[in-house]
């Protein structure tokens, strides 16, 4: 299982899911939640701003951002969940969530997935540059980005509301 929630929920959803990994994507000056009782090996921080295009003095997302963040993802185990959050639960964390979805079950339809994030959280506005470096990574030959571009943009909201994404735990998506 895949929780995604804002900053302002971090903690309860950590407590509440008993979370074994934690993915943080914040911007380069915000300060990564240290849960103690997680192993610092089970938590990613990937520092970047909340931009699709290269911009003066902000941090775009990478492809070693996302290259970090499916190895990270091919690591945990799916013993106990996994939590990925950003600032506000919307963008980031929706698109990190959506890539290791779709890394972690290579043979699930991009559209299908695409419609349940889009079911569970209505605000969900993934990333569009994390998705594109994704698709290019995954081989998903564009499937990812046109799936995400076809749910559109999601609600009017100032944070998104915590939801789980659910995931095959016997999938064995490996990066070729």
């Amino acid at each position: 299982m895949i929780h995604v929630t804002p900053l302002s929920c971090l903690t309860d959803i950590l407590e509440t899911t008993r979370a074994s990994h934690l993915v943080s994507l914040l911007s380069t000056e915000a300060e990564p939640p240290r849960p103690a009782h997680l192993d610092p090996s089970c938590c990613l921080h990937l520092s970047m701003n909340d931009i699709v295009e290269e911009m003066p003095e902000l941090v775009a997302p990478s492809r070693a951002h996302v290259e970090n963040l499916l190895d990270f993802a091919y690591g945990w185990n799916r013993a106990a969940p996994l939590v990925v959050h950003c600032f506000a639960g919307i963008s980031r964390s929706t698109a990190a969530a959506y890539t290791i979805a779709a890394a972690l079950q290579p043979a699930h339809d991009e559209m299908e997935l695409a419609r349940e994030l889009r079911r569970l959280a209505p605000s969900a506005t993934p990333n569009a540059r994390i998705i594109a470096l994704a698709d290019d990574l995954l081989g998903r030959q564009g499937r990812m980005v046109e799936a995400i571009r076809a749910i559109g943009r999601g609600a009017e909201a100032f944070e998104g509301t915590p939801f789980a994404l659910r995931i095959d735990v016997a999938g064995k998506g490996r990066r070729s």
